[in-house]
């Protein structure tokens, strides 16, 4: 049992929105396929993943670093000990063979998306979807229903608030009970008469989460404190710079309502590092370390034992990124949810064909590995980098 090959192919998923930091004219993703010597009712099992977005696409590191030492590893130092399967934790100590510690920046990326791929090829391997695989591992009982919100909101060239309240009506009319929208890309006023289209549409029938990509300095962010207050939102989302744990402990002293951060934060070191100092409130606040950012699952799994360790519930986690992988962490190690993009960021995001939300919930389908065989607009352009 051997990884024969790795595949990576740098996609454009460019969009004319911005938020308060970036635009996506640009934005590209990794594309990733770990094809095995495995057969599984007659196919060769490949392994797919990708890389979220809001970081490009991580070709270089790719193929320049980690895909070279997984290949030139010796094949049975990747296997588990029953032989059966692939071993995601040695084939992830292989990649990072010769990797100082820290500087948790691109390559996170890089071996989040590989890693992506080594689960999905592990849990088809087995038979069995990635959901359940990791509730077996774990000894606890999967839930396929998982909390999703819709994501979006975003700052278009030319849009009003017509436009934007369009699309929060559609995501509601699909299904959701949480939006969530950008802000900080604006002034204040703006942004204010931006939330109170979206609330006055939605009404009572979802709640709103509002997002700021880290823009805030410590004055803007008690300044918009102070008016988000006024309203009963589901959270105040990354307000100042993902490593400034100063100015997001601060933040409890003005917001009494829920914050979420951690999208940007590479490694379980992080993470212990924002519960330590960034004065985050294990009662209401909410944490989105995202996996295929920070080093895959494998990290992930360090991450959790940090929250355990810390007094947290993996419930207070709702990842960052809107990818099938997060829904199966999400079930299979019972997360608090995961992030969804309807429209944006296609075939990317999104969930298998058949799918519906139901009151604010999806329920995972019984797929080998992550599922992206269910997803005829995904799994089409994965099996061209595969063929």
């Amino acid at each position: 049992m051997r990884i024969v090959d790795i595949r990576e192919n740098t996609k454009s998923i460019s969009s004319p929105i911005r938020n308060a930091y970036i635009d996506f004219s640009r934005m590209t993703a990794s594309l990733v396929a770990v094809v095995t010597d495995v057969d599984r009712d007659g196919r060769r099992v490949v392994g797919y993943g990708f890389n979220s977005n809001g970081r490009y696409g991580q070709g270089g590191l790719i193929r320049e670093r980690f895909r070279s030492r997984i290949l030139e590893a010796d094949p049975e130092s990747l296997v588990n000990d029953a032989g059966d399967n692939l071993d995601p934790h040695r084939i992830w100590d292989a990649m990072m063979k010769n990797e100082k510690p820290g500087g948790h920046g691109e390559r996170s990326v890089a071996v989040g998306t590989l890693d992506m791929a080594i689960w999905d090829a592990v849990a088809k391997i087995a038979g069995k979807p990635l959901f359940r695989l990791l509730a077996e591992m774990k000894g606890v009982e999967a839930d396929p229903r998982v909390f999703v919100y819709a994501a979006g909101g975003y700052y278009y060239p030319g849009r009003d608030n017509t436009a934007l309240r369009r699309e929060m009506r559609g995501y509601v009319d699909r299904g959701y009970t949480v939006v969530k929208m950008k802000i900080g890309g604006a002034s204040i006023d703006e942004d204010r008469r931006r939330i109170e289209a979206v609330l006055e549409e939605i009404g009572s029938e979802a709640q709103l989460a509002v997002d700021a990509n880290g823009r805030f300095d410590l004055e803007t962010a008690i300044a918009y404190a102070k008016m988000l207050r006024n309203y009963s939102l589901f959270w105040y989302e990354e307000i100042g710079d993902p490593l400034d744990y100063q100015l997001q402990a601060a933040m409890a002293e003005f917001y009494p309502g829920p914050m979420a951060t951690g999208e940007n934060l590479f490694s379980h070191q992080d993470a212990r590092n924002l519960l330590r100092y960034g004065g985050m409130r294990p009662d209401r606040d909410w944490l989105q370390f995202d996996c295929a950012l920070s080093y895959g699952l494998v990290e992930y799994l360090r991450t959790l034992d940090v929250l355990e360790q810390s007094g947290w519930s993996p419930s207070r986690c709702i990842p960052h990124g809107g990818h099938q992988m997060s829904l199966n962490i999400a079930a299979g190690l019972g997360l608090g949810g995961n992030e969804s993009y309807p429209d944006l960021f296609q075939p990317y995001g999104g969930f298998p064909d058949g799918v519906k939300v139901d009151n604010g919930h999806i329920t995972m389908p019984d797929l080998p590995g992550i599922g992206f065989e269910g997803k005829s607009d995904l799994i089409s352009v994965m099996h061209d980098l595969a063929a």
